[in-house]
C-alpha cells in the first residue's frame, strides 16, 4: 500500500500520514498533487492538511476536493510543535511553509523583528535549506535537529498559541467511500444565487439536530461572485437523519451538484 503526503519526509504531513498505514510513503509538493494522484489510482491512500487552529483552512486542498472525486476515509488531529533550528546563532533569514511562518508570526516579532522570512513548500524544505546555508534558520519539528548534526534547537514551542493543532484527512478511491463514522464531509455547489440560500442549505441540518462542525465557502471558478460550500457535520451518512437533510440539500441544488466525500472517524496523534 503507498500512502501519498507533503515532503519530503520529515513534514508535520508525514507524521500524519505514519498514522494512516504502515505501508510507504511517497511525497508530493503540493496538496492538490497527492489528491490528483489518488484520484488517478496512482497512490491507495493521500493525506493532506485541511485546516489549523491559528491560521484556518488549507484552501488548496478545498480546492482540490472540488475539482478531484475522492473519499474521506479518515481524520487525524495532530497538536503542532515548532522549534526555530539553524546550524548556529546567527542568521539573515527564517524560512517554513507559509502556514509555520504564519504561527510564529507573533513569536518571530518579538524574538528577531530584523529577521527576513520567506516561504517554501513545506516545513522539511525549510530544514533542508538551513542544513545547505548556515545563514539561514528554519521553523519545524525539533526532531529535525536530531536528523542530522547540522542544526541545533534555538527554542522550542514558540508558535503563537499552545494550542495549536493541524486537521488532517486521509482520502482514498471512491471505492472506498463509507457510510459509517461519527463525521461526514460534503461540498455543495448550488449554482444558484439569491438572498435566503445559504440559510436554506443549512436549516435541513439544524432540523434534525445535526451539529455543524465547519461550512465555508470556496469560488466555483465558474464565474465571480459564485460558491460552493464545503460542509462538515458531527453525523454519520448512515443516519436516516443525515440522508433525510441530504435529500433536501440535493433538491436545493438540482441546478449543481451534491459530492459526498464519506463518513469517517477522528484520531489524534501525538508527535
Amino acid at each position: 500500500m503507498t500512502t501519498i503526503t507533503l515532503g519530503p519526509a520529515g513534514t508535520y504531513s508525514h507524521r500524519a500520514a505514519q498514522a494512516v498505514d504502515d505501508g510507504d510513503i511517497e511525497f508530493a509538493e503540493s496538496m492538490t498533487a497527492i489528491v490528483e494522484a489518488v484520484a488517478e489510482g496512482t497512490a491507495d491512500y493521500g493525506v493532506v492538511p485541511v485546516e489549523n487552529s491559528i491560521e484556518g483552512s488549507v484552501t488548496e486542498s478545498l480546492d482540490a476536493f472540488a475539482e478531484y472525486d475522492v473519499a474521506v476515509v479518515k481524520e487525524i488531529i495532530t497538536p503542532i510543535r515548532h522549534a526555530l533550528l539553524a546550524q548556529g546563532d546567527s542568521f539573515d533569514l527564517v524560512t517554513s511553509h507559509a502556514q509555520a511562518l504564519a504561527q510564529c508570526r507573533g513569536w518571530l516579532d518579538d524574538h528577531y523583528p530584523g529577521v527576513d522570512v520567506e516561504a517554501v513548500a513545506s516545513t522539511a524544505r525549510g530544514v533542508e535549506r538551513a542544513r545547505e546555508d548556515p545563514s539561514v534558520a528554519a521553523i519545524g519539528h525539533p526532531e529535525n535537529a536530531t536528523n542530522g548534526t547540522e542544526l541545533k534547537v534555538l527554542a522550542e514551542d514558540i508558535q503563537d498559541q499552545s494550542s495549536n493543532a493541524t486537521r488532517f484527512l486521509a482520502v482514498a478511491p471512491t471505492s472506498e467511500r463509507s457510510e459509517a463514522g461519527g463525521k461526514s464531509s460534503f461540498i455543495v455547489y448550488p449554482n444558484a444565487d439569491y438572498p435566503g440560500l445559504l440559510l436554506e442549505l443549512l436549516e435541513p441540518f439544524a432540523d434534525r439536530d445535526i451539529n455543524l462542525t465547519r461550512v465555508e465557502s470556496r469560488p466555483s471558478g465558474e464565474r465571480l461572485g459564485d460558491y460552493v460550500f464545503h460542509i462538515d457535520i458531527a453525523a454519520g451518512l448512515y443516519e436516516e437523519r443525515t440522508q433525510a437533510a441530504l435529500d433536501a440539500v440535493e433538491e436545493l441544488a438540482e441546478n449543481g451538484w451534491v459530492r459526498h466525500l464519506g463518513s469517517y472517524d477522528s484520531e489524534t496523534v501525538l508527535n
